[in-house]
């Protein structure tokens, strides 16, 4: 510093005193300077004061010299003193070289800088509030300072400031916004707990409504609750506890909308405690809004669906989403099913799905299930959506059927979330058909592959959105569309709905093959398409035909019309090219038919043939039983054809007799045990009456050799035969029963040709079993 240079009004003992290293010295200048700024407020003396404050500020605070701004902070300070309560009159200038000096190499400067500070805020209180952003600023800065002196004087400041704020109701809340949501960014845990203290006292004034301004906040909440100390978590945990608690008091004025994607984005985070509070917040968002939120079903499905497969290290967490899921579920009612065209002069009020996840820069934080997962990042740009309150709210079915089949065809998701997705799409098929039919083609090959699951749970749910899509009204189109999936291509004419109704199947004249079709008025055009992808599926997995067919089948039979279901499978089968798998299924078909209790009453239909339609679903099922010689005799054996059955059973001898074959009939031998055909066994006793089924018997048992089926079966004739039958019980005169017996030698040799082009005759017949 040039000592020759003309300080005043600053004697040259002051400006001597100032650059002293000495702080006794300093502090005397301090007091000069103090004493000469009091006469000039004494004499309204302004020009003085501000060419002191400037000489102070331009000449020591900021100068080069170390002891020259420990002495210009000292003098600053001494001037506001002085000012007493004018000192809000050249607050920016004595308050901006302060501000510089937190910034100084120096911790000791940075100390006097504090210390300088806090006396002129001390003296102009109030009068600071216009400068809050820059005190803020710079005590956010020295929060994390590494000196232990400069934080406890920034500490004593801090305090000082919240006490002016807390005091005053002048206090700019729009303009800190801005500066708040850039600093609560911060990963400093001193900036933190900064940002934390001073966002309780806000939310603590009863003038400042913080709660207006939570969606600039709340991102940066989350990022601090995951903060590595507890004492920060915790201080967190209550902020965001206030604020939740402030929300449940006054629903009316929160902004909802823009809060529900941070709340998406952090309820999929690896943070448990970030995770819980989140889904916490979304569960209370869920039931205080309403259907405000389901703009952002595809999200907060995104975020919550993954949450129920979580075991019981994760209790709280799975207990909270499964909430979410159920609240949310409950928001979509028959009303959503409406056209989504918008009257003339209306607009859209809701996002988009592209736009129900927010636009997002910086690293991505992904949730604990990466399969489906939407990439976030730690900040965020928080987007407005449009008020509710001018245009009803719309739900959009693309994204949350994005989300509901991108769980499902994860393989490695958990059973609950999988069972949570199927009920989704079964509540979604239920309220919104309409809209929901539009996606049914993209969901169909999923479902039909999710019925290979290894849970049951699982494969029921299934089987009941696949009912509700073949038997909804909303699913009867004229064609269903094309099939999806490479396995799954079928023609277009494999998708019409067959009419059974055939030329000499029956010889009642005027028979209308509607009545009987596959396609009743409870099945749409779906059902059949469902029937053929079915049995294709089986086709193509032999094991899941072996382990689960049965159960599928029967659940089908509770679910849908279980005549329906023979009569379409059948009808489809007499045109499959797979004959093993024609009489493979065929066989699995009627063990269903003959033991299966949700069959009880097709079995009863099916026993007396009193009906056209009874009598019509027989020809049906016949023709492809015939795939299956011994199940089209068990079939004939249910339906009192005992005649027929005798006929069928005298072409035997013209089959090949192989061990499989001979494996068949022992256990049809063994299922006329069974309670079902205990009917059969009673008609034994009136040998008058029934004489073809005592013949059909003793056919069986002298196809069969000397084993246990064949003891069985002896025994049971042998008190049939003590009185020769008088008159016999005539099949049904409706059923041209030459023509399906044509039929059974038909498809029967269709079945030889085929085995002879697998293996070659002469080895064939080698196989033959002699009896």
């Amino acid at each position: 510093m040039n000592p020759e240079k003309d300080f005043a009004p600053l004697t040259p003992n002051i400006v001597r005193a100032l650059n002293d290293k000495l702080y006794e010295k300093r502090k005397v200048a301090a007091l000069e300077i103090e004493k000469l700024v009091r006469e000039f407020v004494a004499q309204n003396n302004t020009v003085q004061i501000k060419h002191v404050i400037q000489t102070l500020s331009q000449e020591f605070a900021l100068s080069q010299h170390p002891h020259s701004r420990k002495g210009g902070l000292i003098g600053l300070a001494a001037c506001s003193i002085a000012l007493g309560k004018d000192s809000g009159l050249y607050l920016k200038e004595l308050i901006e070289p302060v501000l510089t000096c937190f910034n100084d190499a120096d911790s000791r400067l940075r100390y006097y800088a504090c210390e300088a500070l806090y006396n002129i805020v001390k003296v102009a209180r109030g009068a600071v509030l216009p400068h809050f952003n820059v005190l803020f600023d710079g005590l956010s800065k020295l929060a994390a300072d590494p000196d232990p002196n400069v934080k406890s004087g920034s500490e004593l400041l801090d305090r000082l400031l919240k006490d002016i704020v807390t005091e005053s109701n002048k206090f700019d809340l729009v303009s800190f916004i801005p500066l708040l949501r850039e600093r609560i960014y911060s990963n400093n845990q001193y900036a933190r707990q900064f940002i934390i203290s001073w966002i309780l006292v806000l939310e603590s004034v009863p003038d400042i409504n913080l709660l207006d301004y939570l969606p600039e906040i709340l991102d940066g909440l989350f990022q601090i609750l995951g903060d590595n100390g507890k004492e920060i978590r915790k201080m967190c945990e209550v902020v965001l506890g206030e604020f939740l608690k402030e929300i449940k008091k006054n629903p009316s004025s929160v902004k909802f909308a823009e809060m529900a994607n941070i709340l998406v984005i952090h309820c999929q985070t690896t943070d448990d405690l970030i995770q819980l509070t989140a889904m916490c917040w979304m569960r209370e968002f869920i039931q205080l809004a309403g259907r405000v939120m389901l703009p952002y079903s595809s999200g907060i499905l995104t975020a919550v669906l993954p949450c129920l497969a979580y075991d019981d290290r994760k209790k709280s967490i799975k207990e909270v989403a499964n909430v979410c899921n159920q609240s949310l579920m409950k928001l979509v009612t028959p009303e959503d099913d409406e056209l989504d065209e918008l009257r003339p002069g209306q607009r859209q009020a809701e996002p988009t799905p592209d736009d129900a996840l927010p636009k997002q820069e910086g690293t991505a934080s992904g949730g604990p299930d990466g399969s489906c997962d939407s990439s976030f990042s730690s900040g965020i740009s928080v987007f407005t959506a449009a008020s509710t309150e001018r245009a009803p709210v719309t739900l959009h079915l693309d994204g949350i059927v994005q989300v509901l089949n991108c769980h499902l065809s994860d393989t490695a998701i958990g059973m609950m979330t999988r069972i949570a997705v199927l009920k989704w799409l079964y509540h979604l098929y239920i309220k919104t058909p309409r809209k929901m039919f539009r996606h049914t083609d993209s969901l169909f090959p999923i479902l039909l592959q999710t019925l290979s699951d290894e849970s049951d749970e699982v494969i029921l749910k299934d089987l009941e959105v696949l009912a509700e899509i073949a038997s909804s009204p909303a699913g009867q189109t004229d064609d269903p569309g094309p099939l999806d999936g490479p396995d799954l291509q079928a023609s277009h004419s494999e998708l019409q709905v067959p009419t059974p109704g055939r030329a000499g199947l029956l010889n009642t004249s005027g028979t209308k093959g509607l009545e009987c079709s596959p396609s009743t008025p409870t099945m749409n055009s779906y059902f059949y398409k469902f029937m053929i992808n079915l049995l294709k599926r089986f086709s193509s997995e032999r094991k899941l035909l072996e382990v689960r067919g049965p159960f599928i089948i029967r659940q089908l039979c509770l679910l849908l019309n279980a005549e329906n279901i023979f009569h379409s499978m059948a009808d489809i089968l007499l045109r499959e090219e797979d004959l093993k798998f024609a009489s493979t299924m065929v066989h699995a078909l009627n063990t269903i038919l003959l033991t299966s209790t949700e069959l009880f009453q097709l079995r009863n239909q099916l026993k007396d043939l009193k009906t056209l339609e009874s009598q019509n679903l027989f020809c049906c099922l016949y023709r492809s039983w015939c795939h299956n010689p011994v199940t089209t005799v068990s079939l004939c054996f249910l339906t009192q054809n005992y005649r027929h059955a005798y006929d069928l059973i005298q072409k035997f001898g013209d089959l090949e007799v192989t061990v499989d074959f001979l494996a068949e009939v022992d256990k049809l031998v063994q299922l006329i045990e069974c309670p079902i055909f205990t009917y059969l066994r009673l008609q034994l006793l009136d040998v008058k009456n029934n004489p073809y089924l005592i013949k059909a018997l003793y056919g069986l048992l002298m196809l069969l050799p000397q084993s246990s089926a064949f003891q069985l079966l002896s025994h049971r004739l042998q008190d049939s035969l003590k009185a020769a039958p008088k008159s016999q019980k005539a099949d049904s005169p409706s059923i041209d029963y030459a023509e399906l017996l044509q039929h059974f030698e038909k498809v029967q040799n269709k079945h030889l040709e085929v085995r002879h082009q697998r293996s070659g005759r002469g080895d064939h017949l080698d196989r033959r079993v002699v009896l």
